[in-house]
């Protein structure tokens, strides 16, 4: 008998875990919201074992944190976290950039990497011109597409290895800011310099830019943490 190629399938427990993982950073399921494995195992039409397991994944990603007795709970967004986070973000930022500025001047960069950072960064733009039709998710995902891109450019595949592993704590950040007035098109103006100085091969400058741009994302984050801390006073 024939032995034929299996259809590949992801594995139950990654499907799981990237299903609870979207509904985090979505805000379906919301910070502070309390939920048990059993819960979660009907909501999702699985057993209780893969749900165990990507629990215990998400925790270890400070995704989810012990609630009690047998209970899980949606991890709060921290601003201090999320400030440190942007911190070591702003450096390897900074390099990437800087990497990214070099290796455009010597021409040696693919072209499918250019294409990826002009793209992302035309979609936010549009996300963020678009008044009173934003779609906060695209506008998220355009964002992490033109850091991610950015990334890449640099040709160092330690940064995007490092950021991506805290890609979720930064997209349910950027959903918290990039929703206040103004603040979309700020970004996407800041992501066109750092675009330009990148094409033009401005090392320094381009760094600069970076490096300020994510400074900036942790003051927002600190800013709304302020207001809602007044707003509950």
């Amino acid at each position: 008998m024939a032995i034929g190629q299996l259809e590949f399938q992801p594995a139950l427990i990654d499907q799981v875990h990237d299903r609870l993982l979207g509904a985090i950073i979505d805000g379906t399921l919301a910070p502070g919201r309390r939920v048990t494995q059993e819960e979660l195992a009907e909501m999702l039409g699985v057993s209780r074992q893969p749900v165990s397991h990507a629990i215990q994944v998400l925790r270890r990603r400070g995704l989810l944190v012990d609630a009690g007795k047998r209970g899980i709970a949606v991890a709060p967004i921290d601003a201090a976290r999320i400030r440190d986070l942007y911190q070591v973000r702003a450096a390897l930022d900074g390099l990437a950039a800087e990497l990214a500025a070099v290796r455009c001047g010597a021409g040696t960069v693919p072209k499918a990497d250019l294409d990826a950072l002009h793209a992302a960064l035309l979609t936010g733009s549009r996300e963020s011109e678009a008044t009173g039709r934003t779609n906060l998710g695209h506008l998220v995902e355009a964002d992490v597409a033109f850091h991610a891109a950015l990334h890449r450019l640099s040709g160092n595949a330690a940064i995007v290895e490092t950021v991506a592993e805290q890609w979720p704590h930064f997209r349910r950040s950027m959903r918290q800011v990039l929703g206040g007035d103004g603040v979309a098109r700020r970004v996407w103006q800041e992501h066109g310099a750092i675009h330009a100085a990148i094409m033009a091969g401005r090392v320094n400058e381009a760094g600069q830019l970076s490096r300020a741009h994510a400074a900036g994302a942790a003051d927002d984050m600190v800013r709304r943490d302020k207001r809602l801390m007044a707003s509950e006073a």
